[in-house]
């Protein structure tokens, strides 16, 4: 799941084991600030993604802020993980060769939590987990870092909203401290966020996705930020989109995706987008230093 010098003359716009011991707290970089950098699913082009060692990677690389996604187990736990199966990031169809398509939403906690997330990426990451959405809570506020955080699959999970709210709040992240700067709450699904917006109108929240310019203002109501893949975007819909205020009174944000390379991350920076999330911000931090 940003480049506001071009865009200033617009409107600025689980559980178990954790490979990596030791995570440094995350420094804002001063080279970047124009642009805000957002680790997807933590570091993942260098550590396992959305679990604890991707996380501890983007903050050890000096990035505040980490993206990641949240499902829900058969016994009603939110866990961290992107996929509604857990085929392709842990060695589930080995432990469990009898369930397929091993969908998150088929498995207890305890079970997700005797899952190998790290071995698939790399055999340094062996015993990695898929971390509950507590134990990543928990991280995050470890290394001082800030959340993007992607209900993933609603449809699948009725009440999931609620559920991750509730969360939050136990683990101190609705305070106005969090909902001023540190937290953003974002979905494909318009009706998701919708939900959101209205359980807590305070939390920030982002609609994934390209909507019409015609769309835009309904999504004004709900959404404070329109992330779009970068692919999708121009910087006539960027001027559009920071023309348009959102349901905080503050002009429309628009953080873009999956933005992995220099050239990517410069056109982007042109169109004057608020945000990159990338699987590798060390790439998207030296070409916005660069230029």
């Amino acid at each position: 799941m940003h480049a506001r010098a071009a865009a200033a003359a617009t409107t600025t716009a689980l559980l178990g084991a954790v490979v990596v011991i030791t995570a440094p707290t995350a420094h804002a970089d001063p080279g970047t600030d124009r642009t805000r950098i957002v680790a997807h699913r933590g570091a993942s082009a260098q550590a396992p993604e959305n679990t604890l060692a991707a996380v501890d990677r983007a903050a050890r690389l000096g990035f505040s802020w980490v993206e990641n996604d949240v499902q829900r187990t058969k016994d009603g736990k939110l866990v961290v993980i992107h996929d509604d199966s857990l085929a392709r990031t842990t060695d589930v169809e080995q432990v469990f060769p009898g369930r397929s398509p091993w969908k998150v939403k088929d498995f207890t906690a305890a079970e997700i939590a005797r899952l190998d997330a790290g071995s698939w990426f790399d055999a340094r990451y062996k015993g990695a987990r898929v971390p509950t959405l507590k134990q990543y809570m928990n991280r995050v506020s470890r290394n001082h870092q800030k959340l993007v955080l992607e209900i993933k699959n609603p449809a699948l999970y009725p009440g999931i909203e609620r559920e991750t709210l509730k969360l939050l709040g136990n683990e101190g992240w609705l305070g106005p401290a969090h909902v001023r700067g540190r937290l953003v709450v974002q979905s494909f699904d318009a009706n998701s966020i919708r939900t959101v917006h209205r359980l807590r109108p305070d939390v920030k929240t982002g609609f994934l996705g390209t909507p019409s310019v015609a769309q835009l203002p309904a999504y004004a109501r709900f959404a404070d930020q329109i992330n779009s893949s970068h692919t999708t975007i121009s910087r006539g819909y960027v001027a559009t989109i920071h023309a348009l205020e959102g349901p905080h009174g503050k002009p429309l944000e628009i953080l873009t995706w999956t933005v992995d390379t220099a050239a990517d991350t410069r056109r982007v920076a042109r169109f004057g987008v608020d945000g990159v999330i990338t699987n590798k911000p060390d790439v998207v931090r030296k070409a916005l230093r660069t230029g």
